[in-house]
């Protein structure tokens, strides 16, 4: 099936591509969640529109993304969760709030799906956090929870 990237999909490609996948992959997976919409003639349109929105809000160099990189690596994040008696939290932190909170500690805006979890945060304590801001370029976030 042919599709059209709305959003940067790992390993296939990035907003406003124009990629073939199995019928599945895209019916089960990538429609529903509105990373993908499908290929129409029409939906060319749609495409340059999708670009021109990734170009604005984009880190087009290295040394752009490397900038960003030191901003963040030097920003201390702490968040405030609601947790029970044995540290564990009521519900999990989301790249959202991890990009809040990067924001409020005075660091650079950062795009919520920019942001990789290698597991779901459910615990209080000390995590690090992928932030991929170029194709090149990963910044290692320590994001410290705390019990609100």
């Amino acid at each position: 099936m042919k599709i059209i990237l709305t959003n940067e999909v790992s390993g296939l490609g990035i907003a406003g591509d124009v990629v073939e996948v199995r019928d599945g992959y895209a019916r089960n997976y990538l429609l529903p969640r509105g990373f993908a919409i499908r290929w129409t003639r029409g939906g060319e349109k749609d495409v340059e529109q999708i670009r021109r929105a990734r170009k604005i809000r984009e880190i087009t160099t290295i040394e752009q993304a490397n900038d960003v990189k030191a901003q963040l690596e030097g920003t201390n994040v702490r968040l405030k969760v609601r947790a029970g008696d044995g540290g564990r939290l009521f519900g999990s932190v989301t790249p959202a709030d991890i990009a809040t909170a990067v924001k409020s500690a005075g660091g650079p805006d950062v795009d919520k799906r920019r942001i990789e979890l290698g597991s779901p945060i459910k615990t209080l304590g000390a995590h690090q956090v992928s932030v991929r801001l170029h194709t090149d370029v990963v910044a290692k976030v320590g994001v410290e929870v705390q019990a609100a």
